[in-house]
């Protein structure tokens, strides 16, 4: 039987709990950083700004396994001393998806995903207004890569929220629209 995403409040807020690995899902564009950046700056582990420490350049994709060891390395830092971790990349990929789980697991700490299950036009007009602009060839192929709910579930999240729930209920995710 399917499981029912976990509906978001309407504050925009998730009511995490202490110590969990929130894993953002969706593709550049589609609002990732704009919900992360509601929450504490120690929470938020990005890729995006481990590969632009190492290279100065966020889109620096050969940084990508240096940044991949400081993501996990700050991910077993927060989760053995039961401290909340937002992961703010694409993870898109299974696989990808797999190993924050099995960090997860390890230390013993619940795991949430967000799905930013945004329609692909609305990914296309917020990725063409950012200060870095992704190709849209990639925007469109990580679109076409989200995983459904029901496969989050499948994968070992304990509560899956969707993004479209939130811009239904506030427009939170919109771009601006940050308090």
């Amino acid at each position: 039987m399917p499981r029912t995403p976990t509906a978001l409040p309407a504050d925009d807020l998730l009511n995490l709990p202490a110590g969990v690995l929130c894993t953002l899902v969706g593709p550049p564009g589609s609002g990732k950083s704009t919900f992360a950046a509601r929450y504490p700056d120690s929470w938020r582990i990005c890729l995006d700004v481990y590969r632009c420490l190492a290279t100065d350049s966020e889109a620096d994709q050969s940084a990508t396994p240096v940044a991949a060891e400081i993501q996990n390395l700050l991910l077993d830092a927060r989760l053995s001393r039961g401290l909340s971790a937002l992961v703010d990349s694409t993870n898109v990929l299974p696989h990808v998806r797999a190993g924050l789980l099995a960090r997860a697991r390890y230390w013993q700490r619940p795991a949430v995903a967000v799905l930013f299950d945004v329609p692909l036009a609305t990914v296309e007009a917020q990725n063409a207004g950012r200060d870095r602009v992704v190709p849209l060839h990639i925007v469109r192929e990580h679109h076409q890569l989200l995983p459904d709910a029901d496969q989050l579930h499948r994968e070992g999240f304990a509560a899956v929220y969707l993004a479209s729930e939130l811009l239904a209920t506030s427009g939170a995710l919109c771009r601006g629209a940050r308090n």
